[in-house]
């Protein structure tokens, strides 16, 4: 799996860190651009991986650093962010990737990765996306929470493979906690057992 194309629209000038990572500054032009990268990448051999849903190109801070929140209305939303992530669930791409990013016509109180109305209920129940979902880096300094409860929660939001990108001992942690919680659970354990 590449963990590419961006699906994000850079629609927010000040954006610090999606840039000319995306594909365009319309949901057209992004989800055009992304579609054909990942059609390059099938006739390589390698499966796709769309980011960063449900979009990162409305913020106006750097997940990595601190907890971007976009208050658009939700048919903007739904319009122009989550517009190329609908046409990539359409098209069968097999992975996308999770925003650590608030959107409060979405989820108003949880950032996309750990939020089930966002990861379930839309990405999987709207828009159909059946392929693996994958969480962004957990270490990113927007999840303020402990790695072993933001684990817990990606996984029941409906993310089924967490990334934990350079600290070892975090990735053992957060994995122990997923492991307590299987055997804590009858649901999480199910959810896992999808995952």
């Amino acid at each position: 799996t590449s963990f590419a194309p961006v699906l994000d629209v850079h629609s927010e000038p000040a954006n610090p860190i999606i840039g000319n990572r995306a594909f365009g500054e319309t949901a057209e032009e992004a989800a055009e651009g992304a579609l054909a990268f990942a059609r390059g990448l099938a006739r390589a051999g390698l499966f796709a991986c769309g980011k960063h849903f449900p979009g990162h190109g409305a913020t106006r801070t750097d997940s990595h650093l601190e907890l971007p929140r976009v208050d658009r209305g939700r048919g903007e939303v739904m319009t122009v962010d989550v517009g190329p992530f609908a046409r990539a669930a359409a098209a069968r791409m097999p992975a996308m990737m999770t925003a650590h990013v608030v959107y409060s016509a979405l989820d108003p109180d949880r950032p996309a990765t750990l939020s089930r109305a966002i990861c379930t209920d839309l990405l999987r129940g709207d828009l159909g996306f059946e392929g693996v979902l994958f969480s962004d880096d957990l270490e990113m300094k927007a999840l303020t929470a402990p790695i072993e409860e933001s684990a817990i929660l990606a996984i029941a939001a409906g993310c089924d493979l967490l990334l934990v990108c350079s600290d070892e001992d975090a990735q053992d942690r957060a994995y122990a906690a997923l492991v307590r919680e299987r055997e804590r659970s009858p649901a999480f354990r199910e959810r896992l057992a999808e995952a």
